[in-house]
């Protein structure tokens, strides 16, 4: 597949223009700033609630601010002067997280009210918003052998609960915001999105990191054992984050998918049985698996279907999960390490 020649934001903008990225402080929008950064672009304000020390990554050069973007005045304030704003701010983890917490998941749609009004009035050219595949019909989750999910499942709606509905609702308002009132929108429903500078350890984590770990603890305790959620016949797949940044940038500068949804993921379909083999090869290790049945497990099956991102933008997410998961075990592996010796470490 040969990619087109796809605008992006360093052949769209003066080096100059203040980009905004919400939830920076997190994941992928930590490494959104960092991707910006290093295309050469001097004026990025990077926004999250936690204090900047439990930042993932703090990019030197950028402006790094506190702020609780649930609330009205506080989104008004990161949006000023912006010309491009991203929300990848939200209350979220993985499967664990999301499963016991659907309020919290629930209540980030007060961000994204919040910020696309203050993007607007601000007079932002473009907004961002990160949506999930947890948008799609769980009716159509429920075998491993799932179909890959195309844009147009995500109605009838029947979304997961809590964090899909607010995900689904939010991807609304982005549509009404270019109908109503002519706001460039544009909205990625990413498939879980894995790599280095991720959360891998204390409930909010997502399978990647998480088997990454518990492979790590087993072979420094000794304990050759692993517990895993579910039955291990649930099927994902999963994008690494180098895609997904680069993803993001194309689909922002896409005339073809204003306000409209589309797939950002791998459709590379695995088992979590098969990812922890995977996992277990990497660690040169082989553990005696325990299931855990009544833990969080989420749908039986989810893939992304491609079909959309390939013909309108002439690419799709290619890093091989071998090699992204790799990369993860490596950089975990040193997390730990610097852990064991009392160095600050992302949790």
């Amino acid at each position: 597949m040969k990619a087109k020649d796809n605008p992006t934001a360093s052949s769209m903008l003066k080096k100059h223009d203040l980009i905004v990225i919400a939830g920076a402080g997190g994941f992928i929008a930590g490494a959104l700033a960092r991707y910006f950064h290093d295309q050469g672009f001097t004026r990025i304000r990077a926004i999250d609630k936690k204090p900047l020390p439990e930042w993932y990554q703090v990019t030197e050069g950028i402006e790094s601010v506190c702020l609780d973007l649930s609330d009205d005045y506080n989104c008004r304030k990161a949006c000023e002067g912006a010309v491009e704003v991203y929300n990848l701010a939200a209350d979220m983890g993985g499967m664990g997280f999301i499963e016991r917490f659907r309020i919290e998941c629930l209540r980030s749609i007060l961000i994204n009210t919040h910020m696309i009004e203050a993007a607007y009035r601000a007079g932002a050219q473009r907004y961002f918003f990160s949506s999930s595949a947890c948008a799609y019909n769980v009716e159509l989750q429920k075998d491993p052998n799932v179909r890959a999910l195309k844009e147009s499942d995500a109605y009838p709606a029947m979304a997961e609960r809590g964090y899909g509905w607010e995900k689904l609702m939010s991807e609304m308002f982005c549509q009404e915001y270019r109908a109503e009132r002519g706001l460039h929108t544009a909205i990625a429903r990413f498939h879980n999105v894995y790599g280095p500078y991720g959360t891998w350890d204390g409930g909010r984590e997502k399978a990647p990191a998480a088997l990454c770990r518990k492979v790590i603890e087993a072979k420094d305790t000794g304990k050759h054992d692993i517990v895993i959620w579910g039955d291990g016949h649930q099927t994902r797949s999963f994008m690494y984050i180098d895609d997904c940044t680069k993803g993001i940038d194309m689909i922002m500068h896409c005339e073809k998918l204003i306000a409209t949804p589309i797939n950002l993921g791998s459709d590379f379909l695995i088992s979590i049985n098969d990812l922890v083999s995977m996992t277990e090869k990497i660690g040169g290790i082989k553990l005696e698996r325990e299931y855990d049945l009544d833990a969080p497990r989420g749908v039986a099956g989810r893939n992304s279907d491609n079909t959309f991102i390939q013909k309108v933008l002439g690419w799709a997410p290619s890093t091989t999960l071998e090699e992204g998961m790799k990369k993860t075990y490596e950089w975990i592996e040193q997390q730990y390490e610097d852990r064991k010796a009392g160095k600050r470490t992302v949790s």
